[in-house]
């Protein structure tokens, strides 16, 4: 019993009513135009003329829910006075929707005001009557007439429990119409076939995007927190007995922090979905940049740069600079001194990039550089797959740890 009256007592079953009366409200406006074909057609017989006023009013009523400011302003209101999550509709690039989904917001506004009209003449009917009802608590009969039905109720208490039938029944209608229209909602207003294949391209857009900043987050920071570490060791070093070269080493970590403050900026700009103010667009170009800073830090590079570099594209162009400074970021950590060989080679089949550094038995990580986290070689596979290229790494002869890449070319023009 009270689970049945649970429902006539919450705020929401009367929110959703007034979405509907809403619904029944703003269908006036098109009231008097769906009048003006019985100027052409006086003659016709008065049930004829109110059947063909009823379909002019529903069709100008689906044609405003053709707009799609209408479904937008739909959804938003049901969310909000129907307690429905929905969510917002997808702009589509083209359009893209079939016959039936166009039509589903046109159905959903003729059933909201159907329902709107509908709950609001019943419930309207079924209040008065609650509210008159009780006037004959005197003793007087009341007699009751609505569209040439008529009922008398005697008065006294027989009134008052009639009264309290109607309030009840008024409310009954109140939550049979909220619930007809939160059980149409998703099904008219939800998101459709082809919006829901859009969602989830977008969502998976979104997740790749994520993907790469985090790929670019660990490769920037990871390599920028390595390199500095072991500056700062040798800066310390020599700080006394050659302050020039340990000046040079600070001055390499405060280049080494800025540029990783702006691949940060970027990312967090991205992450809190907003315009970040700089974008990080390092490429192989700014490989003598990079191996300057390591050789600041203490290592020995030596690069063999070949092929026509500056024609490779800007994407492929900035996923192997990204490659690169995550082998020499592993080399400084896990390497055991001695050169370090980088080769970038670019063909008109491929580019081919290696990172070569020398690696002993019981050999611990360069002073001051960080523990591996084990993310480092997965990423890079990952990211290699993505770019539909090749990876190879592991020991190269005794002492030796390579890393060799091998990603399709496609030439700028």
């Amino acid at each position: 019993m009270i689970k049945g009256i649970r429902p006539l007592l919450r705020g929401s079953t009367y929110s959703g009513m007034l979405f509907a009366y809403c619904g029944a409200v703003a269908s006036l406006p098109l009231l008097p135009f769906a009048l003006l074909p019985l100027l052409a057609w006086r003659s016709a017989p008065e049930a004829l003329q109110t059947v063909l006023v009823l379909l002019v009013w529903a069709a100008l009523i689906g044609v405003v829910g053709l707009a799609r400011i209408t479904r937008r302003a739909l959804i938003a209101s049901a969310r909000r006075l129907l307690s429905v999550p929905l969510p917002d509709p997808v702009a589509a690039r083209r359009p893209a929707h079939s016959g039936a989904d166009r039509w589903r917001t046109p159905l959903w506004l003729l059933l909201h005001v159907v329902l709107g009209w509908t709950g609001a003449l019943v419930s309207g009917v079924l209040l008065l009557s609650g509210l008159v009802l009780p006037g004959g608590w005197l003793g007087a009969d009341v007699r009751l007439s609505l569209f040439g039905w008529s009922v008398r109720v005697e008065g006294g208490w027989q009134s008052w429990v009639v009264a309290l039938g109607c309030l009840l029944l008024a409310a009954a209608v109140c939550a049979v119409v909220t619930n007809a229209l939160r059980w149409l909602a998703p099904r008219l207003l939800g998101p459709s076939s082809a919006e829901r294949l859009a969602l989830a391209a977008e969502r998976e857009l979104q997740l790749a995007e994520r993907n790469r900043l985090a790929h670019e987050l660990h490769d920037s920071i990871g390599h920028t927190l390595t390199a500095t570490t072991i500056q700062a060791a040798v800066a310390g070093e020599v700080l006394s007995a050659d302050p020039v070269a340990a000046r040079a080493a600070l001055r390499s970590i405060e280049e080494s922090a800025r540029a990783a403050l702006e691949d940060l900026d970027y990312v967090l700009g991205v992450l809190r979905e907003e315009k970040a103010q700089t974008a990080p667009t390092r490429t192989l170009a700014d490989l003598p940049e990079l191996f300057d800073r390591l050789r600041h830090a203490g290592a020995e590079v030596e690069p063999e740069l070949s092929g026509a570099l500056a024609q490779v594209q800007g994407t492929l162009s900035r996923a192997a600079y990204r490659i690169l400074q995550e082998g020499l970021t592993n080399a400084l950590r896990h390497g055991a001194g001695g050169p370090i060989g980088v080769r970038v080679a670019a063909a008109e089949d491929g580019l081919e990039l290696s990172v070569v550094n020398r690696t002993e038995a019981g050999a611990g990580p360069r002073p001051g550089a960080f523990p591996t986290s084990g993310h480092g070689l997965p990423g890079l596979a990952e990211r290699v797959r993505l770019l539909q290229g090749e990876m190879d790494a592991g020991p190269d002869g005794p002492q030796l740890w390579r890393l060799a890449v091998r990603l399709p070319v496609r030439w700028s023009a």
